[in-house]
């Protein structure tokens, strides 16, 4: 029946409806903001009625360059339930790729963070950005943008939606309804839009939910850390809003000590965010006692959980929760909870299992294919590239009909991404496609390799990329950041021992080279590509390697 589809809006209505006193919370340069679902509910209404005065149409795309805030999560559910489309836009890319999403998606209308305009105004082409006619500044005031020549309409965000009304008639919408986009970061090519319909965002949703998902619950308090503009922070605004739990928002570059404060004031029970913000709150809680005795779990994704990680939480009496996904799969698509039988095993054997991937999330299937794209053997040996689908995963992107062919196989999705399937049918991913290292015909791990090698108490971070060789085709070498202090004469040798605890003798890298920063994606990720693009050369590595292949 039109109208009561598979939606977003009745998780505003029941949060609405039966968590009315029930807190968003948000950290702002002024200080916290509060909420109540009941006064939330109101504004996402009044800023429904300002974008249908805006001209705002049904399948128009509305973007945001936001952090996480209160206003932002207003257009989460403001924008889709009007029937338009939200685009979140990662204010990390290079100026030329936000003109090219920009300018790709359309967009009608820009939400805009006074700290980012900044950011906008460089990223301003008026090509780029001939499709937006109006920039909206979030808060009471409007900075100077720098775009006095620009044909754009600029107001603040107050401004916008004061004196609309609190009262709107939802439109009905169907689960086929665009509801989302987000664009991935485009670190192999310009960044590819993934849109998201009303029932993949419903459906991703409740798969949120469940224990096997990430088990938001009613009692909890969810603060994302994960950026809003990266895969809708993971889903969580929309999960902790369906479940009816506190929001807490921790604005605009939070640092470890803000997050440590939001956690003990707040009672935070839930959070979430890549390695490297936890790795920054363990060292401040080295020399700062913090109360973390309501955070019950971390949820770790976009980059593998360093060991280390999972077991100094786990003495903090903190569960470390692995998640994997993608801007493709909407994006949560597995989970590393332990099955009944991992319970009753060795500790050892539990935090091995955790540091993987995990398993799949109710809803999704998955398949592996080794060479010539045979199944591999769940036996956490064999590997090679996984593919996915399901209700919430994307089959195709906007307008790349070159990706198109190469990344979908009819309903799988081809996600690049290298694993092996433990007997359990725990994922763990080992490489990126791109990032595989093959040596003398033998494949090698580059992220193995550094989790071997961040194992070190001496380092910091690093990152391992093929190099090309003439007689191995491909050799590994390792990037390291050393911690201040370190002796690097020694560190080479000791990295080298490391390695050579766990893998054969090729493995060991040809070349360790010290940086003060591994490069990074806009979302946080290692960027193996301005690596390969400085230093992937064969002069980076001198003399033989290892021919061992025992």
């Amino acid at each position: 029946m039109p109208g009561y589809d598979q939606t977003l809006r009745p998780f505003l209505w029941r949060a609405e409806n039966l968590y009315p006193d029930r807190e968003v919370v948000s950290r702002t340069h002024e200080g916290l903001t509060r909420t109540t679902y009941s006064e939330y509910a109101d504004r996402v209404r009044r800023l429904a009625n300002a974008l249908d005065a805006a001209g705002v149409e049904a399948g128009d795309r509305v973007g945001t360059v936001c952090w996480n805030h209160d206003r932002h999560f207003e257009t989460y559910f403001a924008v889709p339930n009007a029937g338009a489309q939200l685009h979140t836009i990662n204010p990390l890319l290079p100026d030329e790729h936000v003109q090219y999403i920009v300018a790709n998606a359309g967009d009608r209308l820009l939400f805009v963070d006074p700290s980012l305009a900044e950011k906008v105004a460089s990223a301003y082409d008026p090509d780029a950005f001939a499709s937006v006619e109006r920039v909206v500044v979030v808060g009471s005031d409007v900075p100077e943008l720098g775009l006095a020549d620009a044909d754009l309409a600029v107001e603040s965000y107050d401004s916008f939606v004061g004196g609309h009304d609190a009262e709107y008639e939802w439109p009905d919408l169907s689960g086929e309804d665009p509801a989302g986009m987000c664009y991935t970061s485009g670190t192999t090519g310009k960044p590819k839009g993934v849109e998201y319909t009303q029932r993949m965002l419903w459906s991703h949703t409740m798969a949120v939910l469940t224990p096997q998902g990430l088990g938001i619950e009613d009692s909890d308090v969810v603060m994302p850390v994960v950026p809003m503009f990266h895969v809708n922070a993971w889903g969580l605004p929309f999960a902790a809003t369906a479940a009816g739990a506190k929001h807490v928002y921790p604005g605009p570059a939070p640092d470890p000590a803000d997050l440590a404060q939001l956690i003990e004031e707040e009672g935070v029970t839930v959070t979430a965010g890549v390695p490297t913000v936890w790795l920054g709150l363990l060292e401040y809680l080295e020399d700062n006692p913090v109360d973390l005795s309501s955070l019950d779990r971390i949820i770790v994704g976009g980059a593998a959980v360093p060991e280390s990680v999972v077991r100094q939480f786990d003495d903090l009496g903190v569960e470390v929760l692995h998640a994997w996904g993608m801007t493709e799969t909407t994006p949560i698509g597995s989970a590393a909870h332990l099955t009944p039988d991992l319970e009753d095993r060795s500790y050892d054997e539990q935090v091995a299992a955790r540091k993987t991937q995990g398993l799949i999330v109710p809803g999704l299937e998955f398949e592996v294919r080794g060479d010539g794209d045979e199944p591999i053997d769940w036996d956490g040996e064999d590997f090679g590239e996984l593919l996915i689908r399901g209700p919430w995963v994307t089959d195709e992107y906007y307008e790349r009909p070159d990706a198109n062919q190469t990344d979908f196989e009819g309903s799988w999705l081809r996600t690049g991404d290298i694993v092996t399937v433990t007997p359990e049918g725990y994922l763990e991913i080992v490489d990126r496609a791109d990032d595989v290292i093959k040596s003398g015909g033998e494949w090698i791990s580059s992220q193995e390799l550094e989790n071997a090698i961040m194992a070190h108490d001496a380092v910091s971070e690093a990152a391992v990329i093929g190099v090309p060789h003439e007689k191995w085709g491909e050799r590994p070498a390792a990037f390291v950041v050393p911690v201040e202090g370190a002796d690097r004469e020694s560190l080479v040798e000791e990295v080298a021992a490391l390695v050579r605890d766990d893998y054969p003798d090729w493995w060991v890298p040809d070349a360790v080279e010290f940086i003060d920063e591994v490069p990074k994606t806009a979302t946080g990720k290692f960027s193996k590509k301005d690596l390969r693009e400085e230093f992937a050369d064969e002069s980076l590595i001198e003399g033989e390697a290892p021919e061992s292949r025992e």
